[in-house]
Formats: C-alpha cells, structure tokens, sequence
C-alpha cells in the first residue's frame, strides 16, 4: 500500500484528490477542486491523521492561496509531536494568524490576505483521545451519527449573526448578498477568537470539513444524503465536490470526509458533551 501523503496546499488550477488509508481505524478521503470560475485555488488542506483541516484564502490578488497555505503550513508543524493537546492546537492556530500577518506585512502584494481554518484533530484530553473541533471563520465541520448531520462549528460571517439575531431567516441568509463577509478570520491584528469543542469519539461517526465552495452550492440535505448513501469516504468527497461544480462551481471547493473506526474504552474526566470554547488569538 502506497505512504498517505500531507497536502499542504491546493494546487492552482484543477483538482487535488487524496486516496484514503486506514490509520487507527480512521479512514478518509479529500479533495479541492479550483470549480468553474476561479482561476487559482485558494483552499488549502490536511489530511494526515491525527488531523484534518481546510482553509479557505482570502484576498484575491492579495494572496489568498499563500495565506491558506501558511495556515496549514504551520498547523502541519503538529504532526512532528507524539501526541496533540487542546492547548497545542490553539498556540498553532495562533501561531497561523501571526505568520499571516507578518507575511502581509513584509510583500506588499500580499497586504490584506487572511485564511479561514476549520478543523478536526484527535487530541489528548483527559487521560484518554478525544476529538477536537476548531474553526476560524465560514468554513466548516459537519458530523453524521444516528443518521442525523450536525454542523458543529458556527460560522463567524455577518450573514450568520443576522441570522442568529433573528433578522433573516436561513432561506433569506441564502439570498443575502453580503453572505461571503467573514467577521473573523485568520491574518487579523485585531483579537479574534478561536472555537473550539472537544468530546468523545463513537464508532461509527462521519465528519465532513469543507469551504464554502460546498456549502454556498449544495444543500445540507444534499450532504446528508450524499454522507449516508455513499460508504466509502473518498468516494462521497469526490460526489461532493462534484455536485458543487454542477451546480455552478462559483467558488473554489474542498471537502474532506473522515471516518472514525473502532473505539477503544477508556477513561475520561471529560463529561460526553460538546462544550464550545473559545480561545483569543
């Protein structure tokens, strides 16, 4: 069986697929796709247990492809400890957001570039593994279990505080023209904060991280019955993306499909819930 490779970046133009590989019984697929109207990708990705992760680069001309890439750049850096905490995984999307600032600040064509992230990393917590879930901006993390699709990270854009506000309704918020302004994001000197959840992992769980490319195209009842008809996890990213270019492929479009295999029985002083942290950068 060939090595997993890391992905770090997305390429320019077409599309990136990663095969899947057993790893402690975890089993994924990924792909990015540049859709049919930009002309450079500027998502990133990782996939490499014991994390995933996708960022979506902001700024066009101003580099977005770059931010993104130094986002998972510097997120990849983890992969070179034995294990992974909560608190690594914080300092290393902190980290990000000063490497993105510095690297604005240093090329002038690169001023005002900035990256979403959102994440999914087995941490030690605990006493024992747990799944950690982190986001900075619109991209995003969905979980399927029980037959139910959950999306577990709330996006941090101005369409989404209308919505939780109760000054548009999820129909209209699809509509909304100014749907794409992210209210936080990675290369920002002003203090964001990071959200992050950590809970127990089930046997049997999917997770689907994507950038809007997806969302902003296909619905979630689409996903859902994408993420529960199609078993194999690289097959349902390729569906996905696939779906999101039929439907216009307005946007660059990554998804990463993560199957969490057997679990081993531990003890944990975390209860089995989904708290919400939050974390300045």
């Amino acid at each position: 069986m060939p090595e997993s490779r890391r992905e770090t970046s997305a390429e320019a133009m077409g599309t990136i697929a990663q095969v899947r590989y057993p790893m402690k019984g975890v089993m994924w697929g990924a792909v990015s796709d540049r859709g049919k109207v930009r002309p450079l990708n500027e998502d990133s990705m990782l996939a490499d247990p014991p994390l995933f992760a996708v960022a979506d680069g902001m700024g066009g001309h101003a580099a977005g492809d770059v931010a993104s890439h130094l986002a998972i750049e510097t997120l990849s850096d983890l992969l070179r400890a034995d294990s992974i905490s909560v608190q690594d995984v914080m300092e290393a999307v902190t980290t990000a957001n000063r490497t993105i600032v510095d690297a604005a600040a240093s090329e002038a064509g690169q001023a005002g570039m900035g990256s979403t992230i959102a994440g999914l990393a087995m941490v030690s917590a605990g006493g024992s593994e747990h799944w950690m879930v982190f986001n900075v901006g619109d991209s995003r993390v969905y979980r399927m279990a029980d037959g139910e699709l959950s999306q577990l990270t709330i996006d941090h854009s101005e369409v989404q505080e209308l919505v939780s506000s109760g000054k548009l309704t999820p129909a209209e918020a699809r509509r909304y023209r100014r749907r794409n302004v992210v209210t936080r994001s990675l290369g920002s000197e002003s203090a964001n904060a990071i959200d992050s959840w950590v809970f127990p992992p089930t046997a049997g769980e999917r997770f689907m991280l994507c950038s809007d490319g997806l969302t902003e195209e296909v619905s979630v009842d689409d996903i859902q019955h994408v993420l529960q008809g199609i078993a194999d996890p690289q097959e349902a990213a390729e569906s996905l993306v696939q779906r999101a270019i039929g439907a216009g492929g307005s946007d660059n479009v990554t998804v990463l499909v993560v199957d969490s295999g057997e679990v081993d029985d531990f003890d944990s002083d975390i209860d089995d819930t989904l708290p919400r942290w939050q974390h300045a950068l």
